[in-house]
């Protein structure tokens, strides 16, 4: 339970920190929408790590929250060692790419994080051959396969680029940490396998019988106590 409470604490805070947010913008304030990512500006570059707190309204943020929730903590749990330095990798990188090729025009949401992070579930989990990794990714494919939609070009009104850009940020982190985090659970037979190549002479057969020696001890008939004989005669 304290393992489960631990891996939830980030993702909710980060979504407590999101929804006070979009609170103060709800309520009349601003948006902070300059805090964006406006590629190839110098005052887009700020956006870069401040974007992804900024959503568009009520919707925007509801249908990044629980995607958020579950990838984040899915990474914390399985990768509690390596979390923070992923996150920041994919964040970084992410918001960099987007300021760098995206179109010119206001990129805001944490969108982007979230496809980083379902990749890099998806591609480690692969990479490392671990079989729990393999069922995380599996439950994500199968989760979120649909997200795949998001990365094309298809609605100009959404920020498909930090969804591309996001997607590959992942890749690239799974790949720059798969030396990095759990170890590879082995599996019963490898375990056996690497027992017997440690120990070669276990798997010999041994005689490990004493050797034992029988002595008779015996009476010829000719040669029997010569009282037996007289009684006999």
């Amino acid at each position: 339970m304290k393992t489960i409470k631990r891996t939830v604490f980030w993702p909710a805070l980060f979504l407590v920190i999101l929804w006070l947010i979009e609170w103060y913008a709800e309520t009349g304030h601003t948006r902070w929408i300059s805090l964006g990512i406006y590629p190839r500006t110098v005052e887009g570059l700020t956006g870069i790590f401040t974007a992804p707190f900024i959503h568009g309204g009520l919707d925007h943020l509801l249908s990044n929250s629980l995607p958020l929730l579950i990838v984040g903590t899915g990474l914390f749990y399985f990768y509690h060692q390596i979390a923070f330095r992923v996150i920041g990798l994919i964040w970084f990188l992410t918001g960099f790419w987007v300021w760098l090729a995206a179109r010119q025009v206001t990129h805001i949401g944490a969108s982007g994080l979230i496809y980083g992070f379902v990749c890099f579930l998806f591609f480690s989990g692969l990479i490392r051959k671990d079989t729990r990794l393999a069922a995380v990714s599996m439950l994500v494919a199968f989760v979120y396969g649909s997200m795949v939609w998001g990365i094309l070009p298809v609605d100009q009104a959404i920020s498909w680029e930090s969804h591309l850009l996001g997607a590959f940020a992942g890749v690239f982190t799974a790949i720059a940490f798969r030396k990095y985090g759990p170890p590879r659970q082995k599996a019963q037979w490898e375990i056996e396998e690497e027992m017997e190549a440690a120990n070669p002479s276990s798997n010999e057969e041994t005689d490990v019988s004493p050797d034992i020696q029988i002595h008779y001890d015996y009476i010829e008939k000719n040669q029997a106590d010569p009282a037996s004989q007289d009684e006999e005669k």
